[in-house]
C-alpha cells in the first residue's frame, strides 16, 4: 500500500489501552484516525451503548473503515458478573456501531473477537483453526452467556451486507498498559500462581496485537476471522511465575486451581486448555508475531 492510499478509520475505543496501541499503528501506516468513545479526549464522544447519541455524533462524518476496539472492562474481570458490561457491549453496542458504520458509508468493519469464542474447555493437545466451531453451545450456564455475545459480535460485524468485515481473534493480551497490573499485584504480593497441570492458553503482545488491526484495514478476505495469537501457547500461572521473575518482584505462592473456585470468571479461565494456530493470519494477513513467545515480550518490556 503506497502513503497516498490512506483511509479515514473511526476507531473505538481509542482510548483504552488496546486501542491507544491500535491508533499508533493506524497512524504509522498513514491513517487517519478518529477516535470514538465516551472521554472528551476523543474525537468522536459517544457511548456506543447509546444509538440515537452515537448516530447524532457520526451525523455528517465521511468514514473508510471501522474498528470496533471499544472494552467494558476497567480492570481483569474475576467473577462471571464482572462480564456483563461486557457481553452487553458485544450484542447492543456492536449493533449500534454497525447502524453508525453504515451512516458514515464505511466500507470496511474490523472487529476485535477473542479466541474464548471457542469455548471455555480442556481442548487437550487439539490445535483450534478458524475452521473450528465458534461460538460453541452446552458450555456452562455464565461461560454461555460470554460464548455466545462472542459470537453474536462477529456476526453482525462479517454479515452486514454491502461492508466488508474482518474478525480478529486475539489471545490473551500481555504488554505495555496490561503487565503493570500483574507487576503491581505481585509486589503487594496479592497474586497467586495457579497450578497450571499442562494447561495452556494462547497469548499476544499488545503491539502484536495492534499491528494486526493495521494490516486488516487493507488485508484480508471479507468475511473472513483471523486468530492473532503467539508462537507459544503459556500456562496462566507460568505466565504470572515469568513476569515475576523478568520484573524482580516478590516469587507468587502456587495454588492449586479449585481456590479459585470463588472467583469464578478467573477459575473458568484457569481451567481452561487451549491451543490455537496462526497460520492463516500469516498466509493471508502477511502477520507474524514480532514477539514469538511471552519471554521475548517481557523483555521487550522491562526496555520499553
Amino acid at each position: 500500500m503506497s502513503m497516498t492510499d490512506t483511509r479515514n478509520v473511526l476507531l473505538a475505543g481509542a482510548s483504552g489501552v488496546f486501542g491507544r496501541h491500535v491508533a499508533e499503528e493506524l497512524t504509522a501506516a498513514g491513517h487517519t484516525v478518529l477516535g470514538l468513545g465516551r472521554g472528551a479526549e476523543n474525537d468522536v464522544v459517544a457511548d456506543l451503548m447509546d444509538r440515537d447519541a452515537l448516530l447524532r455524533a457520526v451525523d455528517g462524518l465521511e468514514v473508510d473503515t471501522v474498528v470496533h476496539a471499544a472494552t467494558a472492562l476497567r480492570e481483569p474481570p474475576l467473577r462471571h458478573r464482572d462480564m456483563a458490561t461486557t457481553d452487553a457491549l458485544r450484542v447492543a453496542g456492536t449493533t449500534h456501531l454497525v447502524e453508525a458504520a453504515r451512516a458514515v458509508g464505511a466500507r470496511r468493519m474490523i472487529a476485535e473477537s477473542m479466541v474464548f469464542g471457542y469455548g471455555y474447555r480442556d481442548f487437550g493437545e487439539r490445535v483450534i483453526t478458524e475452521g473450528d466451531v465458534f461460538g460453541p453451545t452446552g458450555l456452562d450456564a455464565p461461560s454461555q452467556r460470554h460464548v455466545d455475545a462472542m459470537r453474536t459480535k462477529e456476526e453482525l460485524m462479517l454479515g452486514t451486507e454491502g461492508i466488508e468485515g474482518v474478525a480478529l481473534r486475539f489471545g490473551v493480551f500481555y504488554g505495555p498498559g496490561g503487565t503493570e497490573t500483574i507487576v503491581d499485584l505481585l509486589r503487594k504480593r496479592k497474586l497467586p500462581a495457579v497450578a497450571d497441570r499442562g494447561k495452556v492458553l494462547p497469548w499476544v503482545h499488545l503491539q502484536d496485537a495492534a499491528r494486526a488491526v493495521a494490516l486488516a484495514v487493507e488485508g484480508g478476505r471479507p468475511g473472513q476471522a483471523y486468530n492473532i495469537v503467539d508462537d507459544a501457547p503459556m500456562g496462566f500461572g507460568a505466565h504470572v511465575r515469568a513476569v515475576a521473575a523478568v520484573f524482580g518482584t516478590p516469587r507468587p505462592m502456587t495454588v492449586p486451581a479449585w481456590m479459585t473456585r470463588p472467583m469464578s470468571y478467573a477459575h473458568t479461565i484457569s481451567t481452561t486448555n487451549l491451543r490455537v494456530s496462526n497460520a492463516r493470519a500469516e498466509a493471508e494477513l502477511g502477520w507474524t508475531p514480532r514477539y514469538r513467545d511471552c519471554a521475548a515480550g517481557l523483555a521487550a518490556l522491562t526496555e520499553w
